[in-house]
């Protein structure tokens, strides 16, 4: 999965954001970097330190001075842009976006972003078949290079390990009511002794929202013995669930 997809970024002005842009990369098992112009010495010093221990991708970068060659090894090419271009060409959202690259037809993915201040220029995305939108607040659209590229990444990376996130914990059995109702009463009687229901009119509704409380939580055995025990401790006499 992680050969089929290459991350493009267009005349990218900071060294940091390249560096923080490969260790997302990393986090999620990709490989391919691609730049196109970089605004200064690549790789310098700050694309190091910021990519924290991913310098495999950063060594094996490859460098572009013209967009049309980084993007000729990809059959299917992605622009990444905070607003709504008016040109013709296909506009898609997150959602059609996971559902697009898992298709087999496409064997290699480019994932094309813009430099930081101003984004992809038309020309640029003159390249692309489709152009993605991250959705963000209305009031503040703009998403910074490295951050765009991990939701790009996690969004991939989600759609080919979809059983990861569906797996699920052990199937822990609830206690059944006849095992809570003890100890809730147990703990009824001691608030009792304590004359923790006051004032007495209050009496009533303080008691429902205990076995409101309690009965929500859905305690399995385990829990159960434990909250017995704090009951336990604090009353100094024992009870069994």
């Amino acid at each position: 999965m992680q050969n089929k997809f290459g991350f493009i970024l267009i005349r990218p002005q900071l060294g940091e954001n390249i560096g923080a842009c490969a260790r997302s990369m990393k986090n999620f098992g990709f490989k391919k970097l691609r730049v196109v112009s970089p605004k200064f010495s690549f790789p310098n010093h700050k694309t190091k330190v910021t990519s924290v221990g991913a310098y495999d991708i950063i060594n094996k970068t490859k460098i572009f001075q013209q967009v049309d060659r980084a993007v000729s090894e990809f059959d299917l090419i992605v622009s990444l842009s905070a607003r709504r271009r008016d040109i013709n060409k296909k506009h898609i959202t997150i959602k059609d976006f996971s559902k697009i690259i898992t298709k087999d037809k496409f064997s290699k993915i480019g994932l094309m972003f813009g430099p930081e201040a101003s984004g992809l220029s038309n020309s640029d995305i003159a390249y692309s078949n489709l152009i993605l939108q991250i959705p963000t607040s209305k009031k503040f659209k703009s998403l910074n290079l490295s951050h765009s590229l991990t939701i790009i990444c996690y969004e991939i990376f989600k759609s080919f390990n979809k059983k990861i996130f569906k797996k699920k914990g052990k199937n822990i059995k609830v206690s059944s009511k006849s095992k809570i109702m003890p100890i809730v009463k147990h703990l009824i009687l001691l608030l009792e002794e304590k004359n923790f229901f006051m004032p007495e009119e209050k009496r009533h509704s303080m008691i429902l929202n205990i076995h409101n409380l309690i009965y929500r939580l859905e305690p399995n055995d385990k829990e159960l013995r434990i909250l017995a025990s704090i009951i336990s401790a604090l009353s100094k006499k024992k009870i069994k669930p």
